[in-house]
């Protein structure tokens, strides 16, 4: 079976390298030859979180509290395999589900041995949304993200950028973040949807005040590359010593297909995404079943490990046990040099990519 991902999903077409007819420009060699460069070693690899999007969302998931039993399984099969970083939101869940995600994870992770769970590493992301305002404005929803994670909460983060609609709502709310870390309250803080100038500037400024930037979260797969690119968000990443997490590595499902298998056209948005993915970047799954096919490895795993390759830790959205099941097979194995090349080309040759976060800053 296919891992369904996945974290997130963005609104706004995005664009892309353009590729000549009978094969890659100069523009994308180039950036293809720059990423080899760079290739980190298959021992310093990222390991793969555990997305939860998904868990309380029906508009685009189809999420009925029926799933809950599945959900739980999916979860306790997770840390059963090892799996220790799990990703939620407090804006995630639809309607009367609002805040589901960190309520259902907070839950199971407080039925786990204290051990246990002291070694998972929960994450959640605070939305900036325009009544949050000020050095304060985050106060609220700390304390109901907490509340519905029982306490279980290591890192938080801020869910996007405002620099392109609000400039100055953002380093009043990144501050507040900064403050709990400091007086304790959060072990660590991370930001989402940041480009890579925007990532100096917030690097620097908490920097000043003594306080380590630990994550940058960024929509990240083959059929959004964008952050590999020479001086994208995985070079600063690596650079100033942020970790680099991939939402959205499996471009929400579409990157997961069984070869040789018919699957249900999905519903509602995925659907004419998918509709859309199948005519205009079909040779990039082409090139990812040849790869799972020659590896005997499903086509998901291949999508998450060229991930890892780029330095990013992916956090596919799972849902049921066997999605558990194939992200840790992926962990066994890396790709090889070339065959990171071969899907490089391929990616950044494709002009038809996953819609752009629209909040996404420079």
């Amino acid at each position: 079976m296919a891992l369904l991902p996945d974290a997130e999903l963005g609104v706004v077409p995005g664009g892309g390298a353009v590729a000549k007819d009978n094969g890659l420009d100069s523009a994308c060699i180039m950036a293809t030859s720059a990423l080899e460069q760079r290739m980190p070693s298959p021992a310093g690899s990222p390991s793969i979180g555990v997305g939860t999007w998904a868990w309380g969302n029906q508009f685009l998931w189809g999420y009925d509290p029926k799933q809950d039993s599945q959900l739980q399984a999916t979860f306790e099969r997770a840390i059963a395999l090892g799996f220790h970083f799990f990703d939620t939101a407090d804006s995630y869940g639809t309607g009367r589900w609002e805040g589901r995600s960190e309520e259902l994870l907070g839950t199971w992770c407080a039925a786990l041995p204290s051990a246990q769970r002291d070694g998972l590493t929960v994450a959640t992301k605070l939305a900036p949304f325009p009544w949050r305002l000020g050095r304060r404005g985050f106060d609220r929803a700390l304390a109901a993200s907490r509340e519905r994670l029982q306490g279980k909460l290591d890192r938080v983060q801020l869910h996007w950028s405002t620099a392109r609609y609000a400039p100055w709502q953002e380093l009043p709310l990144l501050d507040n973040l900064a403050d709990w870390v400091e007086s304790g309250v959060v072990a660590e803080l991370g930001v989402s949807n940041i480009g890579p100038q925007r990532l100096r500037h917030l690097h620097r400024h908490l920097a000043q005040r003594g306080v380590r930037l630990a994550s940058l979260q960024v929509q990240f797969s083959l059929l959004a590359p964008e952050a590999a690119a020479p001086g994208g968000v995985a070079q600063v990443s690596e650079e100033l010593g942020v970790e680099l997490i991939a939402y959205s590595p499996l471009a929400l499902g579409w990157l997961a297909p069984v070869e040789g298998t018919p699957r249900p056209t999905p519903r509602g948005p995925r659907r004419l995404l998918f509709a859309r993915l199948q005519k205009g970047a079909s040779a990039v799954r082409e090139g990812l079943l040849r790869i799972a096919a020659a590896r005997e490895v499903p086509a998901a795993a291949v999508a998450l490990n060229w991930c890892r390759a780029h330095g990013a830790m992916p956090i596919p959205g799972l849902r049921r046990s066997d999605q558990v099941e194939e992200a840790a097979g992926a962990l066994a194995w890396h790709l090889s040099s070339e065959e990171r090349a071969q899907l490089d080309a391929l990616a950044f040759a494709n002009t038809v990519r996953m819609p752009a976060n629209p909040f996404q800053s420079a």
